[in-house]
């Protein structure tokens, strides 16, 4: 009896988490997107200035973001960093994102080791996309990230404002040091 008891826990245990991390798709966006993106100029590799820490990544150091725009038109992404230091272990993450909102395109849905997703905002993107701002609906994980491995400490302070503006919780924000900064 007290293993399925356990088991039955289990298991509302991973359904809960599922249901908190997958996001609600029907759920208005909570704060401004970036009007357009245009997703083939989206692509590349972006280096992380700003994020706020996750268990999965927490003292990140040269972090990077790389998009690849599939045939399928899915977006494969590779998030690299290393751990605890320069000298620390390589880590990579390979989510996988499609465009959820097709008119503005910056509204995304990331897919997490093919078992739940996450709505994904592109909340500034530069005229030139050198520099991007993104954020998750509930204010709570953000990424400051530019095609530059350098970032001055005044850019750095201006985009960091645009997740102020936007009401995210900037204590929780932390900055990524790279090689050279």
């Amino acid at each position: 009896m007290m293993k399925w008891i356990l088991i039955i826990a289990a298991v509302a245990a991973v359904g809960a988490l599922l249901v908190a991390c997958t996001g609600d798709d029907d759920k208005e966006p909570n704060q401004t997107l970036a009007e357009f993106v245009n997703v083939e100029r989206f692509m590349g590799t972006w280096y992380v200035h700003g994020y706020t820490p996750t268990p999965m990544d927490k003292n990140a150091y040269n972090a990077t973001e790389t998009y690849e725009l599939e045939e399928d038109g899915k977006i494969q992404t590779t998030y690299r960093f290393q751990k605890g230091g320069f000298d620390g272990k390589w880590k990579t993450l390979k989510p996988r994102g499609w465009v959820h909102d097709t008119e503005s395109n910056a509204e995304w849905r990331m897919r997490f080791f093919g078992i739940f997703t996450s709505p994904y905002y592109i909340l500034y993107v530069s005229p030139n996309y050198r520099e991007t701002v993104i954020g998750h609906p509930d204010k709570d994980l953000a990424w400051i990230m530019t095609r530059s491995a350098k970032l001055g400490d005044r850019d750095y302070e201006r985009l960091l404002l645009e997740l102020a503006q936007r009401d995210y919780e900037m204590d929780k924000v932390t900055r990524v040091q790279h090689n050279g900064d």
